[in-house]
Parts: structure tokens; sequence; C-alpha cells
């Protein structure tokens, strides 16, 4: 918790219903600062709706999502990206016409003030912002690791790389709340161990990540803390040990996955 002892990211009794069918039932959830909390639950629990809700790419039917205390559940993405929310979604999404430090330096325009005027314009204060967010995008860079790749063509970078690119990307925007979206789908072993010591390090320098993510074991070594979901409800909730001997979670996932893994 926050010097006042509030969270900084607080969802309450969140409910979204598509049709018929209830993605997330009455959802709740606190995560302080500084804090790297896991999001986890079998197929269709609600793992992607709940991270649609916070970063503001699905609106609840009811309940509140507060960062900092103000309340941002009605506010479009790119509002609540000013508040301080940068997201790394499953898909390396980079731009292949700019460079490597070009698609890091996008991952500022939330925090820009010069407009559009000056940008037109280049006007003097345009000129010194641009300078300040391609210099902030080497930081980031560098802080991923990818120091010497800014001039690469983005195209051109395996799975793994292109991953730490947008990890950069979100950084340069000096998250208040960093929310990583399954970011080691698709990634080959090595690949995905660097991307967990990335992700690691990030949280030991303090920073608040929320991750959503399918591979358990990931989650079980990152995570401070878990909630577990299933059918759009919390089932469980707290450190690591505590959630992988819950028999609620042992049901609904970890002993799904256990008894799959004896019957190969």
């Amino acid at each position: 918790m926050g010097e006042d002892g509030r969270p900084l990211l607080s969802a309450t009794r969140l409910r979204l219903a598509f049709g018929g069918v209830t993605a997330t039932d009455d959802v709740s959830l606190q995560v302080a600062a500084g804090e790297l909390r896991g999001v986890i639950g079998p197929n269709g629990a609600g793992k992607s709706t709940l991270f649609g809700l916070i970063s503001g790419h699905l609106r609840p039917d009811s309940g509140e999502v507060l960062l900092d205390g103000e309340r941002i559940d009605r506010l479009p993405p790119h509002r609540r990206a000013q508040r301080g929310i940068a997201i790394v979604f499953q898909g390396a999404r980079l731009f292949p016409a700019m460079t490597v430090l070009e698609n890091v330096a996008v991952g500022a325009h939330a925090r820009t003030h010069a407009g559009i005027p000056g940008a037109v314009l280049r006007l003097p204060r345009q000129r010194a912002e641009e300078r300040g967010i391609f210099a902030d995008a080497r930081v980031a860079l560098e802080r991923v690791g990818l120091a010497d790749w800014a001039d690469r063509d983005p195209g051109q970078l395996p799975l793994g790389v292109q991953r730490r690119v947008q990890l950069a990307r979100a950084l340069v925007a000096r998250p208040k709340l960093l929310l990583l979206d399954e970011p080691a789908s698709g990634l080959r072993a090595g690949e995905r161990d660097d991307f967990e010591s990335l992700v690691r390090s990030l949280g030991e320098d303090g920073m608040t990540i929320l991750l959503v993510e399918h591979d358990v074991g990931l989650v079980m070594r990152l995570s401070d803390r878990i909630t577990v979901l299933e059918l759009g409800r919390v089932i469980a909730e707290g450190v690591p040990d505590e959630v992988r001997k819950d028999p609620r979670v042992i049901e609904a996932y970890l002993g799904t996955k256990a008894s799959d893994a004896a019957n190969h």
C-alpha cells in the first residue's frame, strides 16, 4: 500500500456480461505500489476480460476501478495511459517503417506536452521535448538489454527481442502500473528465461506490475501475490505458496494441469 495505506490499483466488484455469458462476476482486486501481482486461471476464467477492464479496452456493467485513488473505469485507454497505465500486449505490435529506437519513443506519447501545432511548426519546445523523448528511449532500450539494437529494423528481430522492444516502449512512458498480457506467449525456452529475468528485475526495482499469464510456473516464480479466477470469479488469492496449496486452485487449474501431465 501507499504511504496513506491506499492501494495503487483498486478494482471493486467488476461485472461484465457478453450476451448471456458473465465474463467477470463481482471481481475485486487490490494491488499495492511496488507489488508484482499475478493473475491466473483456466481458459475462460475471465483473465483477459479483467485485463481489458483495467486497461480501458472494456467497460464494466458495474463496479469501479481506481488508480492511485482516482476513478478511471469510465476513461478510454489513452486517458488511462496519461494517468500512468502502460501495457505490453501478447502480440508484439511494432511499426515496421520505424527503427527500434523510434518504436520505443512512441511510448512517450502519453506524457508529451507540445501538441500538434508545436509538432507541425517545429517550435523550440517541441524540439526540446523530442530530444528528451529519444534520450529516454535509449535509456529504456538499455534497461531491457537492447542498447545496441536502436537502429535495427524491427521486422528482422526474433520474437523474444520484439517483446523486449515492446516492454521498453512501455517503460518510456514512466508508468505507475505496468500491465503484462501473456508476455511469455510464443517465446522459446531461452527467450522465456530472459524475459522472466527482466520482469523480475523490474519488480525488484519497485515497479508495480500486473501479470496476466497462462504459464503457472512463471507466475509462481515471479509474483509477490497471485489472484486466481475461475468462471469469472476470484476463487483464491495470496502468496504463491498459499495459492499452490489451495484445494480450490488444485481442482480448478493446477490439478487439471497435473493430471494432464501425468497422462502424457
